[in-house]
């Protein structure tokens, strides 16, 4: 006769082996975490670097001209032409940067987007590197591109820095916006979803049952609950970044309160789906950290999701934190009103809605 504490250790094998979700959460999702990272950071480790690069017939600097004629001229997507240079380095590896020529305003409008964390001003008898020392990809950028500057006999002397300092270009105005979005998505993942997953777990939803209640009033109350919680919570980070920070809103209060709605709208719906049914409270938090943890990595919350490939950067673009993130950040620091958000407050709003819908149709209390 086997030992009871073989057969209590082979049930709880059996158990593992039953729940498709735990099978998933626990072997399969964290391959496919590893897989993305590893194609953001380590899948191509030629991927390139885009530079605001600001230059004037008049203030041209030769060396780095020099520099240049070797670089491609190329086209991207959107129908900018710029210069691509790429940099061997046997310490470093292969590196290929993106020079943009734009002018000073499009270098501070590139670098609010995300779509750059360095500009390069040239001037005669110098360089100029404008970027925040905080941002480590920044940093790296400019140790690497100066690294190879030099090797085509460029003086170090010529090189200066100028650290960012100018509110909306710094990596904190980058950071704040994305903290308030991945804040709503969290408020509403785990205060809806989970705190419904489980009620049902503990039996508290077939006492609901037999109370003059809609399911319908039932949900609402969750969302309004946690609204008016999200709204304080978003309101403390700002306060706290505009204290500690000096942080400001450049656009409309109207159009960040727009897009705020929205998103919260758009996670209640995501929230009620995943709860609807789920009766196991090992699966929900699987489901729910399945749909979060990958938009909070992908989504551009703390860096750029420009770093991906331009093919799974089109996705990353649909999914519903980078929507919300990319506007509140849009109102934060490009001073964007209604009219700027208007397309993602509409297609957050239209998730949520019908998300919902179809949560609450199939809502089950036990």
């Amino acid at each position: 006769m086997r030992h009871p504490l073989l057969k209590l250790i082979a049930i709880r094998y059996k158990e593992f082996i039953r729940e498709p979700g735990i099978v998933f959460w626990t072997i399969i999702f964290p391959i496919l975490m590893a897989w993305g990272l590893g194609m953001a950071f380590t899948g191509n480790s030629d991927l390139p670097t885009s530079i605001a690069l600001i230059e004037s017939q008049h203030t041209t600097n030769n060396t780095f001209q020099e520099f240049l004629e070797s670089a491609s001229t190329q086209t991207n997507e959107e129908g900018n032409t710029f210069f691509a240079k790429k940099l061997d380095n046997e310490e470093l590896g292969a590196s290929t940067f993106h020079f943009y020529p734009t002018d000073s305003a499009g270098a501070v409008q590139m670098l609010k987007q995300g779509k750059s964390q360095l500009t390069l001003k040239e001037k005669p008898d110098s360089l100029i590197y404008i970027f925040d020392p905080h941002n480590s990809e920044a940093k790296l950028a400019y140790l690497v591109l100066n690294a190879g500057i030099e090797n085509k006999q460029t003086r170090h002397t010529m090189a200066e820095i100028r650290p960012l300092t100018t509110v909306g270009t710094r990596y904190i105005d980058f950071l704040v916006p994305g903290l308030l979005a991945l804040g709503v998505m969290n408020s509403f993942l785990w205060g809806i979803s989970y705190a419904l997953i489980d009620m049902r777990v503990k039996k508290l939803m077939r006492r609901l049952v037999a109370t003059p209640m809609k399911k319908s009033h039932f949900l609402i109350s969750h969302f309004f609950a946690r609204i008016s919680l999200a709204f304080v919570e978003a309101f403390i980070l700002i306060g706290f970044s505009k204290y500690f920070f000096d942080i400001k809103l450049e656009g409309s209060w109207v159009a960040f309160f727009l897009i705020f709605l929205a998103g919260n709208l758009a996670f209640t719906g995501i929230g009620v789906l995943i709860s609807s049914r789920t009766s196991n409270s090992r699966v929900g938090t699987g489901l729910i950290n399945v749909i979060s943890l990958p938009m909070t990595i992908l989504s551009g919350i703390f860096f750029s999701y420009h770093n991906f490939p331009d093919s799974i950067v089109k996705i990353i673009e649909l999914l519903p934190l980078t929507i919300l993130a990319d506007n509140i950040r849009s109102v934060f620091i490009e001073g964007a009103g209604v009219v700027q958000v208007l397309p993602g407050t509409i297609i957050l709003t239209s998730l949520g809605l019908v998300l919902f819908t179809i949560g609450l149709r199939i809502f089950k209390w036990y």
